[in-house]
């Protein structure tokens, strides 16, 4: 089935590189207008937007910070005035924990500052983003959102309980959004990655604990980052008219 997108505007959040990286390449190959956004790597978000025009679709690059109310409203601003609203928005940009969930402390020494940060900028961050370009697509008739959360969001891992309490928040957001939203024209979904195979994922998640995942997975091995793209993308096209509210698992059947 090919999707079309052509002239579509689609805001990705963090696409510098990994996941995002795959979804914006993904909607460029549709024809799509993407805004790659990135927070500290601007060489990566040229490298992604470089692969865009490559693949048929059109790009700019723009700063993107999370935790920075000034910044996603300067964002979100920038792309209505170069290229006159937002069709559909994936919020993907993610705040990782300094310490990994292995090297994590408990939840009972864990720091209050640390808690804050963490969900200001995976849960609020998202708020603040989407509030910014609904208007937007309210004014074009319709439009599609895809929250990218986690399966940590309902299944927990020692150490990580900002992340996937800030995931979890996702969720409920996402169906809330379907809720309200829906009559608009603009529907909400979320987008669940397993253990993924990003850039990130392999040089920092040991081979050991790769592989015992692969080993316990249905399908033998991990999630790619173009398997969770292609979801997102039937998600935010005009072929999906009326899934609407989900949360959709990407993890070969973990």
């Amino acid at each position: 089935m090919k999707i079309e997108l052509n002239e579509k505007v689609v805001i990705v959040t963090g696409s510098s590189s990994g996941i995002g990286r795959a979804i914006a390449r993904q909607f460029g190959s549709e024809g799509a207008r993407v805004v790659v956004t990135y927070h500290s790597d601007e060489k990566g978000a040229s490298e992604t937007a470089t692969e865009i025009t490559e693949l048929g679709g059109e790009a700019m690059t723009v700063r993107y910070d999370l935790t920075d109310d000034e910044s996603i409203e300067a964002a979100v601003e920038q792309v209505d005035t170069e290229w006159g609203g937002v069709d559909i928005l994936v919020n993907n940009a993610v705040v990782w924990a300094q310490t990994p969930p292995g090297e994590a402390p408990g939840f009972e020494h864990l720091d209050p500052i640390d808690w804050r940060h963490l969900i200001r900028g995976n849960l609020e961050g998202v708020f603040l983003t989407t509030q910014r370009v609904v208007p937007y697509m309210k004014a074009r008739g319709g439009g599609r959102i895809v929250n990218i959360s986690s399966t940590i969001a309902q299944d927990g891992l020692p150490g990580s309980a900002p992340y996937a309490s800030a995931k979890a928040g996702i969720l409920g957001l996402t169906t809330t959004l379907a809720a309200e939203l829906g009559p608009d024209g603009i529907l909400t979904n979320a987008v669940l990655p397993g253990m993924t195979l990003t850039e990130r994922g392999r040089a920092t998640i040991p081979s050991s604990v790769q592989e015992s995942v692969a080993a316990e997975t249905p399908t033998n091995r991990l999630t790619s980052p173009e398997e969770v793209a292609d979801l997102v993308v039937f998600l935010a096209s005009e072929q999906n008219g009326h899934i609407n509210g989900e949360l959709i698992r990407v993890t070969g059947g973990l």
